[in-house]
This record gives structure tokens, C-alpha cells and sequence, in this order.
């Protein structure tokens, strides 16, 4: 019998058991990338979370009765400034940068979603949304913007538990004379020249495009409902993006909730300090895959995966050499038994690893249960299957090797190059009977994690050692 799920719920502040809406269909929303530069680290956190919890939804329900809606911003002010800098078309910077952020991604192991519905394809909804705000009260037309009416709405504020003065004091810093209150937020404001336009809703002449959080509202409306089962992303999105998510669904449909349950991920750092640019310590997905910015290493994105999920999803976590470092090595014991086995297409994860993480995806308790199956694997065929069932599972293994892993920071070819013209002249060395050469390589070769095996006819193979 399948555990029962439980989540933690940022609306409520408890954990509690999760009842899908309609079992046979569970829905889950999850923000996704503004497409107009790489993915940093701390965008790859929500990403490997939620498609974590989407694995365990699938198992638990059924892959068909699993729909994961994860958005992509393609029209932001953002995304206007970077095509001006680089003096391209718009389409230029988003088609490419959704093309690389595929491609990252991809190589940390994550699914694909269900649906990966851009902004751009659901300015129709968005107009519609808007016109239901402004028809029921909720939102007002003023110099050709349209702003949600946050007084309107008496429970604003419900989701980040913000007082509502200490928000209205936050929004008073160069406030647009034409808003009614501090807090009313912009849903849809006029184009500038050269930038994206739409016919405008509202009956307001000038073209003009949508705000950021009206987006989300739209794209999850149209593939989930008016209201859903999950609703996910980093704890920075909770205020003000997710807030104002709510109050426009709500406002819109009347519903009480636009989602069940909302799930955030906690913060990230990097070396004990917050990313940016300006302390030069902003680490990109891709730099961590291709470059040795970080540690002098390059970092297999199996490993990556692996790293970041080893700090519980709704604690802060320190991005750091040493977490990467201990992450490959604990990954190259867990693949080391199961190679020769084969990755597991059809079995299943063992329960106990589905029991733990099925408690608000305690992953920390999940290691638990995978190394007592690596010490296990170590000896025995059939737990060696089970821990291939759950790294496959788990997505932090996709039938790589162990040297694919080892050698990654240094191209698979060139350790290579490296270590079998050391071996040759290793070999030559005992012919010639120079035992002080030939010991001086073997530590060598011992130093770069290599180990040797001379056999009987002379030959002498090598394998990473564990």
C-alpha cells in the first residue's frame, strides 16, 4: 500500500496529508525561467524540486493522472533590455535562451513537463482576466495602464502573512501618481516603441502588453482550471508575485483558493554569501556543466542534481565546492554496484525511499535509505537491482558510468590521454627491471584516483578507483 502524502502548505503553515482535487487528474503549477540570459544555480533549485515531486506524483498516481504545468516568460521588461543591448530581435534572445536552459536542464536529469506554455501564446486569456477584474470592481483603468485594486480584495495579504501596513509603507517609494493605493499593481501598461504590443483590453486605445503576475494567473487558467492542486516556486516568489497571483485568479472566478497547496523551496548562497554580480560569486548552470569557474572543475550534472538535493527543499542552502565534492563522491559509490546491472526501466523504487520522501520529500531521509542499500548492493545482486530502481527513479542516474562521472571535469578523452601513455611507460619501465620508475608512476596514477591491475600476460588494465 502507498504512503500517504504530505506537504507542507505555505497558505496554511502546516504539513498535512495531500487530497488532490480529482485523484485521477492531479494538477500542479510551477513558475518557470524569464528567458533572457543563462539559468543561475539558484534558478535550478525549484526545477530539480518540483521535478522531484513530480516523479513521486507519477508513481504515486499514475503518470497519465499527473499534469505538470511549468510556464515560460517570454515578454518581460528584462528580456526588451537585453535585445536593445545586443541590438537583435526580441525572438532572438528568448528562442535561444529557452533552447539553452532546455539544454542545462536536461543534463541535470529533470522531465519534461507536462505542458511548458510561454506567455506570448496566452495574451487572449490574459485580456480576459483583466476584463472580468475591471467588469466586477476588482481593477481600474488609469493613463492607459489597468491596476488590480488590492483594497478591494479584504483577505491581500493571506498567503505571505504580510501586514497590510507594513506592505503599504514597502509601496509607497516612487509611487505612480495615477494608482489609487500604494499596493494596486500594474496588469497591463502601455507598449513603448520597439517593444512587444497587443491590442489592449478595457476599451483603452494604446497597444500594450501584459504585467509579470498576470501571466501565471492566465497560463495556469488555461490548462488547470480556476483552481488546483499545487502551486510551486522559490520562497522569494510568495510576495509579491504568488500574492498577487492569488488575489487575480480569486477576484476573477470568485473561487476561495487558486491553488490547494503552495510550495516553496528555500533560499540559496554560494560560499556562504548571497549570489551576485558584484561579489563575483553568480554561478550559472551552464558554467558548472562546461567551465572550471567553480571549484577548477567541471560538474556532471548527475552530480549537481544529486548536491542540490541533499539540504531538505524548504531550507536555505549553501551552494559550495566541498557540497559538489562530497556529492561525486558519494555518486560514484552508489553507481559503482549498479553498472553492471543496468538502469531499471520498469521496476520499482523500493518503499521505503518512496515512504520518506513522500514525507514533504524528506530527501535528507531518503539518503538514509540509499546508503544502507549501496552497503547492501555491494554484496547482493537483487539490492544492487533495488538501488538502480531508486537512482533511476530518483533521477541522479541515467545509465552513466563511473568514470563519466570521474572524468568529467577533465574530458573523458583526456584522461585518457593521460593515463594510458603513463601506463605504457610504466610497463616499459618493469621490462628495463626499473622498479624505482615504475613504483614512482603507480603513485601516480594512485594520486589521480586510478587504479591498476597487471596480469599474468604482461598487460596491465586500470578502472577509477572507489
Amino acid at each position: 500500500m502507498a504512503p500517504t502524502l504530505r506537504l507542507y502548505n505555505t497558505l496554511t503553515r502546516t504539513k498535512a496529508d495531500f487530497v488532490p482535487i480529482d485523484p485521477s487528474n492531479v494538477r500542479m503549477y510551477v513558475c518557470g525561467p524569464t528567458v533572457y540570459d543563462y539559468a543561475h544555480i539558484g534558478n535550478a533549485r525549484p526545477v530539480i524540486v518540483f521535478d522531484l515531486l513530480f516523479r513521486l506524483l507519477r508513481h504515486l498516481y499514475g503518470p497519465e493522472h499527473v499534469t505538470y504545468v511549468r510556464n515560460v516568460t517570454d515578454v518581460d521588461d528584462k528580456i526588451n533590455a537585453r535585445a536593445a543591448e545586443r541590438g537583435v530581435p526580441i525572438r532572438d534572445i528568448t528562442e535561444g535562451t529557452l533552447a539553452q536552459f532546455h539544454a542545462d536542464i536536461a543534463a541535470l536529469g529533470v522531465l519534461e513537463p507536462s505542458v511548458e506554455p510561454r506567455a506570448t501564446e496566452h495574451i487572449a486569456e490574459m485580456r480576459t482576466l483583466i476584463e472580468r477584474l475591471v467588469a466586477n470592481g476588482h481593477a481600474y483603468v488609469a493613463e492607459d495602464h489597468v491596476l488590480f485594486d488590492v483594497p478591494s480584495m479584504p483577505d491581500y495579504g493571506r498567503l505571505s502573512k504580510r501586514p497590510l501596513d507594513e506592505m503599504e509603507a514597502g509601496a509607497r517609494v516612487d509611487v505612480a501618481p495615477y494608482k489609487r493605493s500604494p499596493l494596486d499593481f500594474v496588469l497591463w501598461k502601455p507598449s513603448k516603441p520597439g517593444e512587444p504590443s497587443w491590442e489592449s483590453p478595457a476599451g483603452i486605445a494604446t497597444p500594450g502588453r501584459p504585467g509579470w503576475h498576470i501571466e501565471c494567473s492566465a497560463m495556469s487558467w488555461k490548462h488547470l482550471g480556476e483552481a488546483f492542486d499545487i502551486h510551486g516556486g522559490g520562497i522569494d516568489l510568495v510576495f509579491p508575485h504568488h500574492e498577487n497571483e492569488v488575489a487575480q485568479t480569486r477576484c476573477s472566478f470568485g473561487t476561495p483558493v487558486m491553488a490547494n497547496v503552495w510550495m516553496h523551496n528555500g533560499f540559496l548562497q554560494v560560499e556562504g554569501e548571497k549570489m551576485s554580480k558584484s561579489l563575483g560569486n553568480f554561478v550559472t548552470i551552464n558554467e558548472l556543466l562546461t567551465t572550471r569557474e567553480f571549484g577548477s572543475n567541471k560538474w556532471h550534472g548527475r552530480v549537481i542534481r544529486l548536491a542540490m538535493l541533499t539540504a531538505h527543499y524548504r531550507q536555505p542552502i549553501d551552494w559550495t565546492v566541498e557540497r559538489l565534492v562530497e556529492a561525486r563522491k558519494t555518486w560514484r559509490d552508489w553507481v559503482e554496484p549498479v553498472v553492471g546491472v543496468g538502469m531499471a526501466a520498469d521496476s520499482h523504487p523500493p518503499a521505503d525511499l518512496i515512504e520518506a520522501l513522500a514525507d514533504d520529500l524528506n530527501f535528507p531521509e531518503a539518503l538514509t535509505v540509499l546508503h544502507a542499500l549501496h552497503r547492501r548492493a555491494r554484496r547482493d545482486l537483487e539490492a544492487a537491482r533495488e538501488l538502480s530502481a531508486a537512482l533511476t527513479f530518483l533521477g541522479v542516474w541515467g545509465g552513466e558510468s563511473v568514470l563519466d562521472v570521474y572524468s568529467y571535469g577533465y574530458e573523458v578523452k583526456d584522461v585518457r590521454d593521460e593515463v594510458e601513455p603513463l601506463i605504457a611507460a610504466r610497463i616499459a619501465a618493469r621490462a628495463a627491471r626499473n622498479w624505482v620508475e615504475s613504483d614512482r608512476i603507480r603513485d601516480e596514477l594512485v594520486a589521480m584516483g586510478i587504479t591498476l591491475k597487471d596480469n599474468k600476460d604482461g598487460t596491465t588494465t586500470w578502472e577509477v578507483a572507489r
